[in-house]
């Protein structure tokens, strides 16, 4: 990524993410050995950790004071990882971030059950932040992300599935935890109700937007920018908006393809496919969207006051979409 967008968004809270990181090490520890060995490979795969980032950018753009940023950011970031375990046990994915997935290495069962143990240790950290809004925030969007799930899992296959179905799939599946991170944290910081509805917005749109682009990517990127096999989400049939947009308003030969495509599933076409998306617009107008919820993100931070802290979220909610052509 531009070192650019890499730094604005990350050193202002350089010191609290350290602090969250140490913390995520001590929550996984485990006397089950497969539990802290599991553990141990899932800290050094790395990511962004863009969930955990955002509370802690909230805490700091709402004047929070106090420690509880922490845990609660460490809290996302497991209910987050929980959900790849059991995402890459579903999909049969074998890559994740450029390294080989916990299933590919040690199975689908451990994979399954050390998700288990991180929504369950995630809890257990809940309750110790002993805040009954925090908790239904969390509970409840850790439901509606299982939703979202498991709405995605229905439409595999199936060509029928419109725009705004999927819309209603990424936003349970993507964008409620990005949701969740910014509004408990503005719950921790007890701002006014107007300010916490657009720190929700914020991460609703946010998270539309990166899911978005993810779904672009993977006709556009290639593996080592998106860390996962280029064209996955063909492969397993999965019908994103590039695929449903071409779908729509491509030519009656491309309709046919992404058809056969979505419902057979499969890479034999791929080069034919990515051809037809890219020809009848569908990646400019997955783009557009992405754009769009880019800048909705943004228009939310008005309600905050200037900060340096605000000005991150801004470079973040940018970053999200700068991986577009």
């Amino acid at each position: 990524m531009p070192e650019r967008n890499k730094h604005s968004f990350q050193t202002v809270v350089s010191e609290d993410f350290a602090l969250v990181n140490q913390y995520i090490a001590e929550q996984l520890h485990s006397d089950v050995v497969m539990v802290s060995k599991i553990g141990q490979y899932i800290i050094q795969s790395g990511g962004k950790r863009l969930r955990p980032l955002l509370v802690l950018l909230t805490a700091g753009a709402t004047g929070f004071r106090g420690q509880d940023h922490i845990p609660l950011a460490a809290i996302i970031e497991f209910l987050h990882t929980a959900t790849l375990l059991h995402d890459d046990v579903v999909d049969q994915s074998d890559l994740r971030r450029g390294r080989d997935t916990v299933n590919a290495l040690w199975g689908n069962a451990p994979s399954v059950l050390v998700g288990d143990f991180l929504y369950s240790r995630a809890f257990q950290m809940m309750v110790s932040l002993d805040n009954m809004k925090l908790l239904k925030i969390l509970s409840d969007a850790t439901n509606i992300i299982a939703e979202g799930e498991v709405m995605q899992l229905m439409n595999i296959n199936d060509a029928s599935v419109t725009e705004e179905q999927y819309m209603d799939v990424i936003r349970c599946k993507t964008a409620m935890l990005f949701e969740a991170s910014t509004h408990t944290a503005a719950i921790l910081s007890n701002v006014d109700s107007r300010v916490e509805q657009s720190l929700r917005d914020f991460g609703n749109h946010l998270g539309m937007a990166f899911q978005l682009v993810d779904d672009l990517l993977d006709y556009e990127g290639s593996s080592e920018d998106m860390g996962k096999n280029l064209g996955d989400d063909l492969a397993e049939g999965k019908p994103t908006l590039p695929l449903i947009f071409t779908l729509s308003q491509g030519t009656p030969e491309q309709k046919a393809l992404v058809r056969e495509a979505i419902e057979q599933g499969g890479l034999d076409k791929i080069d034919q496919i990515v051809e037809a998306v890219r020809t009848c617009g569908a990646l400019n107008y997955t783009s557009r969207i992405a754009r769009e919820q880019s800048e909705k993100a943004i228009a939310c931070l008005q309600a905050l006051p200037d900060s340096e802290y605000r000005d991150a979220m801004e470079d973040l909610a940018r970053f999200a979409v700068a991986r577009t052509f």
